[in-house]
């Protein structure tokens, strides 16, 4: 998620007992998918959706009504982002791909938050952190297709700030959709990296006298692959949130009408930002028309997805709907399918590696 959830996902009424924790979470998961290193065939293709999370919610810089609102809003938000502390969850993320050791992996909010000025904390590039961590676990991960998306910024920075003087510390947030290649698997080989933005977007009007317009650019990632010879086309995206639900719409067509097809079976992982039940907005059903949701192998489990609390404080998960998603069709077939990422990963705030969970899916490839 970018722009805001407000009242929808980011502001959950109250939280249960921390004993409750294991009762509440059985359930979000099917059972086990198979190892993509034990019991896959040469000719399983195992994927990974992830949502990072950025670090923080936006709503706070959407709802400022003044320049002095706006600025607490900033300061508000890259400080949650220190707090919720990326370098410590990459290394979370980075043990869900050693489990299972996905061939690609499809990043969505791969944020990166550049500062100058006096008294800053130093710039934090999450795709840096996350490929420092899968590398420290002995692991080969090709970055492969990189979506520059929205870039927001640089605005001041109040705090921290070695200055009181307004502008002397910036800060920017660039977003960013990536995929990795398994370097390590062999028989996959991969070419034609694409990525680009949708037409259709969302922006926002700082309530400061003379700033332009901010725009919530989303783009998407993709790649051409064989598996042992066999073709397929893999796509990663991350659609606008339900709250601008024409905008997510646009979006899904777009998405449907190119980047989503190539030659071969074709593979879409990503935070669509669309319920699965269908309570939010239609982008799912347009989807689900073209492709078969890898989810759908586990017979009506749950497979919640969406969304811990924005500080990551929550002892008890808040997972309520499910937007993250493997898709597959023309050859693609879904073996299985699991939910990662939806237990705590510690005893102490950030509890969750993400305010999402992710999904891992094996897929039969036809030859």
């Amino acid at each position: 998620m970018i722009a805001g959830r407000a009242g929808t996902r980011r502001r959950r009424a109250g939280l249960m007992a921390l004993g409750a924790v294991a009762a509440l979470t059985l359930g979000l998961a099917a059972p086990p998918a198979a190892s993509a290193s034990g019991s896959r065939g040469d000719d399983r293709l195992t994927v990974m959706t992830r949502n990072l999370y950025l670090g923080s919610s936006l709503t706070p810089a959407l709802t400022a009504t003044d320049t002095p609102s706006f600025l607490g809003a900033v300061a508000r938000i890259y400080g949650t982002a220190l707090f919720t502390s990326f370098p410590t969850r990459a290394g979370v993320i980075a043990d869900e791909v050693a489990a299972d050791r996905p061939d690609l992996v499809g990043l969505q909010e791969v944020s990166r938050w550049v500062t100058s000025g006096p008294g800053v904390p130093p710039t934090i590039d999450f795709l840096t952190e996350l490929q420092s961590a899968l590398a420290a676990r002995g692991l080969h991960y090709t970055v492969a297709s990189v979506a520059e998306n929205a870039n927001i910024g640089p605005v001041p920075l109040v705090t921290p700030c070695g200055s009181t003087v307004v502008g002397a510390c910036l800060v920017t947030l660039q977003d960013r959709d990536v995929i990795l290649v398994n370097a390590d698997r062999k028989g996959l080989t991969w070419s034609g990296a694409r990525s680009g933005r949708y037409v259709a977007q969302q922006s926002f009007q700082p309530p400061v006298p003379g700033a332009a317009p901010v725009s919530f650019s989303r783009g998407w990632t993709t790649l051409e692959g064989r598996l042992h010879g066999v073709r397929f086309h893999f796509a990663n995206t991350h659609l606008e949130t339900e709250d601008f639900p024409a905008v997510q719409e646009a979006q899904a067509a777009e998405f449907l009408a190119g980047p989503a097809l190539g030659r071969g079976a074709d593979i879409a992982t990503g935070d669509f930002n669309s319920a699965a039940d269908g309570s939010t907005t239609t982008s799912y059903a347009q989807l689900t028309k073209r492709f078969r949701d890898a989810w759908r192998v586990n017979r009506g489990a749950p497979g919640l997805t969406c969304c811990q609390n924005e500080t990551l404080t929550n002892p008890v998960s808040q997972l309520r709907s499910r937007i993250d998603l493997v898709l597959a069709r023309s050859g693609a077939k879904a073996v299985s399918a699991k939910v990662v990422g939806a237990t705590p990963f510690q005893a102490a705030p950030p509890f969750w590696a993400s305010d999402h969970a992710g999904v891992v899916a094996v897929l039969d490839l036809d030859d």
